[in-house]
């Protein structure tokens, strides 16, 4: 079982940046996937990045050079930083880990999930 946890979410004006983490518990950081999803009301859950084991890292269009998803093992924790926030990144941010990468990217699945935390960018 792995238990995960985000924080740093909050209210960001338009062009401002965020740095979300994500505390994971349980069993085996390092050997596992981690990922960032996001869903905003009224819409589907929707991938934002991911990363391997061995730090290879996954982005989706909306968010590739904008953002920055990296991880600590020593820590536990996988970050998302985020710049040049936009009004349409106003979501609920999950973290998400996986055994396998594909899990995460592309199938936009995950083996454990966090409960979220909301970033909302206002204009």
């Amino acid at each position: 079982q792995v238990q995960l946890v985000e924080s740093g979410g909050g209210l960001v004006q338009a062009g401002g940046s965020l740095r979300l983490s994500c505390a994971a518990s349980g069993r085996i950081f390092s050997n596992y996937a981690m990922g960032w999803f996001r869903q905003a009301p009224g819409k589907e859950r929707e991938f934002v990045a991911a990363i391997r084991s061995n730090g290879a890292t996954y982005y989706a269009d909306s968010v590739r050079g904008r953002c920055t998803i990296s991880r600590d093992n020593a820590k536990n924790t996988v970050y998302l930083q985020m710049n040049s926030l936009k009004p349409e990144d106003t979501s609920v941010y999950y973290c998400a880990a996986a055994t396998i990468i594909a899990t995460i990217y592309p199938l936009n699945r995950a083996d454990y999930w966090g409960q979220g935390t909301q970033v909302t960018v206002s204009s």
